[in-house]
């Protein structure tokens, strides 16, 4: 059991601690952007053979091993572009909040996105790109601030409502060159995330706060 003052908390809005926390998820987020940008030059260079070779293709089990993989892979410097703000912003609000829930809940929400495009997405398609870890990301920022009855976290909600409310219909079969099945299992993938991995409230109303109170497979 770890104790931190309050003054020290890096869990808590205001803090130098919270700031200081904020401050390097916010640069560990930028630091992954450029290595996706390298893989994409990569890729390019092969023909796109990557995306072949490591996508998700729905339905078999050669396309299996994409669950894992195609995140790190994209359409294009265009298509990468449009995934990069979201995923730096929404990544560090959630990074932020620990490290080690941060990569559970990745964990998580790639599962639940990529094997929902396995079973569901269609036939034949090549499915990459990081847009269902994003809108897992969107999915645990909207459920934290509900299930753990925090006015910093619902202040995050309504930032990113604000900004990314209207995504929300990229979870709809409104493109067949989207997949909104990535996007939708993304979503929910984070909303199990946020739950399971949620910091509850001590029991006491003391200074101390304590980072055994996650809730951990």
């Amino acid at each position: 059991m770890t104790l931190h003052p309050a003054g020290g908390d890096p869990t808590r809005f205001g803090t130098d601690a919270f700031y200081a926390a904020l401050g390097r998820a916010f640069v560990a987020m930028c630091a992954v952007v450029p290595f996706l940008f390298l893989i994409e030059a990569l890729d390019q260079g092969l023909d796109f053979g990557l995306d072949v070779a490591a996508g998700i293709i729905p339905h078999r089990i050669q396309g299996l091993d994409g669950v894992f993989f195609s995140p790190f892979l994209h359409h294009g410097f265009e298509h990468l572009y449009s995934n990069s703000i979201p995923l730096i912003l929404l990544g560090t609000f959630v990074l932020a909040a620990g490290t080690r829930r941060f990569l559970w809940s990745t964990l998580i929400i790639v599962l639940v996105s990529g094997l929902g495009v396995w079973f569901t997405g269609a036939p034949n398609s090549v499915v990459v790109g990081a847009s269902g870890v994003i809108f897992g990301y969107l999915g645990i920022l909207l459920t934290r601030g509900l299930v753990e009855r925090s006015w910093w976290n619902l202040a995050v909600v309504l930032l990113v409502g604000l900004l990314y409310g209207w995504q929300l219909l990229g979870i709809l079969p409104t493109d067949e060159r989207i997949s909104w099945q990535g996007h939708l299992f993304g979503l929910l993938g984070g909303v199990v995330a946020a739950i399971l991995f949620r910091r509850r409230r001590p029991e006491s109303g003391g200074p101390y706060h304590s980072e055994s109170t996650l809730t951990m497979p």
